[in-house]
């Protein structure tokens, strides 16, 4: 999809393509409101004005829309519109060992039950051991300075599914 595209398309097939790049829906509306995009650019500091203006509510409706970090069954299953994203951003657990899979589920569990939302981390070029030492790292962190973390990363993955989303050139997606 090029910039022209997203400007001109339909609320809803705009919304549905800013949707694959951040699941919260008061950014989605903000980013509507926003068009049109001059450019790349642009469209990058649209997504940072809008995401500033998120509540809690808001980002935790952006992190419900992802997969735990080295789900591979839940990447098929239940996210199949950003699966193809999800699962190259996640490649590095893709490969991990059953042990570091294994870790990271126990990982993820204790996180959840500590911060009650999912585990957030950009993962692009980042192995499963890399993610499992981060996930540890974060643990001991009060629930509001995660949450800052958690959607620092958001944004993060927001700004790499941007890209992906431009560079589909057109193509279905």
């Amino acid at each position: 999809m090029t910039i022209e595209q997203l400007n001109e398309a339909s609320a809803e097939d705009a919304a549905a393509a800013l949707t694959r790049c951040c699941g919260a829906t008061a950014w989605v509306r903000a980013m509507l409101a926003a068009r049109p995009f001059e450019n790349p650019a642009a469209l990058h500091a649209a997504a940072d004005a809008c995401a500033g203006r998120l509540g809690e509510a808001d980002w935790l409706e952006a992190f419900s829309h992802h997969p735990r970090i080295g789900d591979v069954s839940s990447l098929r299953a239940r996210f199949a519109n950003t699966a193809a994203w999800a699962g190259g951003e996640q490649a590095g657990a893709a490969t991990a060992g059953d042990d570091v899979l294994a870790a990271l589920a126990t990982g993820n569990r204790e996180y959840e039950e500590r911060f009650g939302f999912l585990f957030i981390v950009c993962a692009t070029g980042r192995g499963a051991g890399e993610m499992l030492a981060l996930l540890r790292e974060r643990l001991p962190n009060d629930r509001a300075q995660e949450l800052r973390t958690a959607a620092a990363q958001q944004l993060q993955i927001t700004h790499l599914r941007l890209d992906k989303l431009l560079s589909e050139n057109g193509r279905e997606s």
